[in-house]
């Protein structure tokens, strides 16, 4: 059974700043990879411990949580993680 993928406003925000090809690419990892595997992503640890994240290209990230008695993957973030 996929997991419901819900996406918060800060992470709306972010991608309405993407490229249309990488909207579609999230787009894509959201439907075939992350609704079907949360756990595909990296594991993060610090501030964001209990996130995950999943490469969007060389510089942005899908930043996520996991909500597995709701079954639903919040998508935090959508952006770079350099800082520009």
């Amino acid at each position: 059974m996929p997991y419901d993928v819900r996406i918060t406003r800060q992470a709306r925000k972010d991608i309405a700043t993407l490229l249309p090809r990488l909207r579609r690419k999230l787009q894509d990892i959201l439907i075939h990879v992350l609704a079907r595997n949360p756990y595909e992503g990296k594991k993060l640890l610090g501030d964001l411990a209990g996130s995950y994240s999943y490469r969007l290209n060389y510089k942005d990230r899908i930043v996520y949580s996991v909500d597995e008695r709701m079954k639903t993957v919040y998508i935090e973030r959508a952006r770079t993680h350099y800082g520009n």
